[in-house]
């Protein structure tokens, strides 16, 4: 116990602030601004840190600042610290939207971004005009690491991406969906009869998020002894439906996202013509967060925006 107050006391906390900005960041004018320093004020606070740790920390790499093999070590705990803090704080003093400049982490595919953006930003320039939203991707399904850190508020998933999830992690519930065939106007396929036959007659865009090597539309037809012709294979949702405009493609996809696209291209939607079951979407978070005031509003925030939200 001596040891760690010692350790404590020739710290200055504050500077765990600047090291989480710049590690997250990685250029010392966006952590500078995130911190509401000036450069120079945030440079001299990085140089204080140096020198109580006795390590670097962070060095240029070309435009950028890369954190040292000691700072990647300390990076995770550092992070977790603060979010611990700072959820301490608020259940303390509580969380007030309207005048908060919190930082919400999730990590989410473009296609949960897609339905899930478009609402949750309208509402929080109503509600909470200074909280800040960032969006990163994952290489896994369920981040659980990055969950138990504190780096990720949420992670948006699906049911059954991650079966054996631990039980630190929780999952809520928060909306169903299904599969529709996008299609350009004009297509071909609108003119007479549409079923299976048309559907397997056509050329295919697949959207894999974690670069899958078949898509769950692909599973089901495997399993009835069937196969379509798939033209092009994709890791993301962006590019898809711009060439399902332009082309005689077709692409199934959820149909939330179907009806955002639907909106701002020249596509239609047609029933897909086979059984695969319906999914739920899934907000993933980390036990130890649960009660911490801010992440259990964006909590409400997130599970009330489907309900004024069509499906």
């Amino acid at each position: 116990m001596n040891s760690m107050h010692h350790g404590l006391r020739r710290l200055d906390l504050n500077l765990l602030l600047v090291f989480d900005a710049l590690y997250h960041s990685r250029q010392v004018t966006v952590a500078a601004d995130v911190l509401s320093l000036s450069p120079s004020a945030f440079s001299h606070a990085l140089s204080r840190l140096r020198a109580a740790l006795g390590d670097e920390l962070f060095v240029r790499v070309g435009q950028g600042m890369q954190p040292t093999l000691y700072a990647q070590q300390m990076a995770a705990d550092i992070h977790a610290a603060l979010q611990m803090l700072g959820g301490a704080l608020q259940g303390a003093g509580g969380f007030d939207p309207r005048h908060s400049e919190r930082s919400f982490v999730l990590a989410a595919t473009d296609y949960t971004a897609c339905v899930l953006l478009p609402p949750l930003m309208a509402k929080l320039a109503m509600d909470a005009p200074k909280v800040h939203v960032r969006v990163v991707s994952s290489e896994q399904h369920v981040p659980v690491a990055d969950l138990a850190s504190g780096q990720l508020d949420f992670a948006v998933g699906f049911t059954g991406d991650q079966p054996d999830l631990p039980g630190q992690i929780l999952s809520h519930r928060w909306f169903e969906d299904d599969y529709v065939v996008l299609l350009r106007q004009g297509h071909p396929l609108l003119v007479g009869a549409w079923g299976l036959e048309a559907y397997l007659s056509a050329q295919h865009v697949v959207v894999t998020p974690w670069n899958e090597s078949q898509g769950v539309v692909d599973r089901v037809l495997a399993a009835q002894g069937r196969q379509r012709q798939v033209s092009l294979h994709l890791p993301s949702v962006l590019a898809a439906p711009f060439v399902i405009a332009q082309t005689d493609l077709l692409m199934s996809i959820p149909r939330r996202a179907a009806q955002v696209l639907g909106k701002a291209l020249p596509v239609v939607q047609r029933p897909l013509p086979l059984t695969v079951p319906a999914f739920a979407v899934c907000l993933y978070q980390h036990a130890r967060y649960q009660t911490a005031a801010a992440p259990r509003w964006l909590l409400q925030q997130l599970t009330a925006l489907l309900d004024s939200t069509p499906a």
